[in-house]
C-alpha cells in the first residue's frame, strides 16, 4: 500500500523530515483501513458532498491544495525573506492530511457517496485531527488539520494553519 499512495501523492517526496513523512504515511495508510477503503475508493471519492456530482476527487483536490500551499510558501520566502519563517515539513504535512478526516465522514452506498453516521456528528476537520492524534504528528500538525476549514475561522494561529486554510478555499470555490 505504501507504493501505491506515493504515486498518488508524489509530495511525500518533498519530506526533509523522514519521521515527519512516515508518519503522514502512516496517517493515510490507517485512515484507509479503519474506514474500510480501498486506493481505488480514493480516486471515486469526491472531494466535497457539498458539490453535487463533482468531478474533483478527494486525491486532486490534496494534490492541488498541498501544491498551492507550497507555491503560496515559496512566494512568501522569496519575497519577505528571513521577516518570515515556514516550517516546510509541518506546512506539508499538514495540507496533504487537511482531509484525510473524510475517510470517516463519508460512507458508500449504493454506489453513492453521502456522510456517515460519523460526519453527522463529527466533520472532517475534528475527526481528521483526532484520528491524527494518534500517530504522534506534532501539534502544528493537528492545528493545521483541525482549523482548515470554516470550524478554524478566527482560531488560525500559525503561518502553516493559514496558508493551508487559504489553499484549501481556493480549491473549492471555483466548482460551487
Amino acid at each position: 500500500m505504501d507504493e501505491q499512495l506515493f504515486l498518488l501523492f508524489p509530495e511525500l517526496n518533498e519530506f526533509q523530515d523522514q519521521d515527519l513523512k512516515t508518519k503522514t504515511l502512516q496517517v493515510w495508510k490507517e485512515a484507509l483501513v479503519e474506514g474500510g477503503w480501498t486506493i481505488n475508493d480514493l480516486l471515486e471519492m469526491p472531494f466535497t458532498l457539498l458539490i453535487e456530482k463533482t468531478s474533483i476527487n478527494l486525491i486532486d483536490h490534496t494534490r492541488a491544495v498541498t501544491r498551492t500551499a507550497l507555491a503560496i510558501a515559496q512566494a512568501m520566502k522569496e519575497v519577505y525573506g528571513d521577516r518570515i519563517t515556514i516550517n516546510q515539513d509541518i506546512l506539508l504535512a499538514g495540507a496533504l492530511l487537511h482531509d484525510v478526516g473524510k475517510l470517516f465522514e463519508f460512507a458508500k452506498s449504493g454506489g453513492e457517496f453521502k456522510k456517515s453516521r460519523s460526519g453527522e456528528l463529527l466533520r472532517h476537520p475534528f475527526s481528521g485531527a483526532v484520528f491524527a492524534a494518534r500517530f504522534g504528528l506534532p501539534e502544528e500538525v493537528l492545528h493545521i488539520i483541525a482549523c482548515h476549514s470554516k470550524e478554524g475561522d478566527g482560531r488560525r494561529s500559525t503561518i502553516e494553519a493559514i496558508i493551508v486554510n487559504h489553499a484549501d478555499f481556493v480549491n473549492f470555490e471555483p466548482f460551487k
